[in-house]
């Protein structure tokens, strides 16, 4: 997915992966993925997808600061 704020253009198929968290199985209508990416240029984003009882029912990219990111890492279960 690809998405631009601010004039920055954030995409998944060119940033960098760097963590993820999964809930449910594949095809779960209540299942859903977060996924944290950085950019070439070093910002974050969250894209998220679900199934259609999730709380992610729409694809979604979201910038985020290093601080949100970094936070949000740190609350990843274990």
């Amino acid at each position: 997915m690809k998405k631009t704020i601010r004039s920055k253009v954030y995409d998944t198929e060119t940033a960098e992966l760097a963590a993820s968290r999964y809930s449910g199985t594949y095809g779960d209508p209540a299942g859903y993925s977060e996924e944290l990416f950085r950019t070439a240029e070093g910002f974050f984003f969250l894209y998220t997808a679900g199934g259609e009882e999730s709380p992610y029912a729409v694809e979604k990219i979201k910038a985020m600061s290093a601080d949100a990111a970094e936070k949000w890492i740190a609350n990843l279960p274990e």
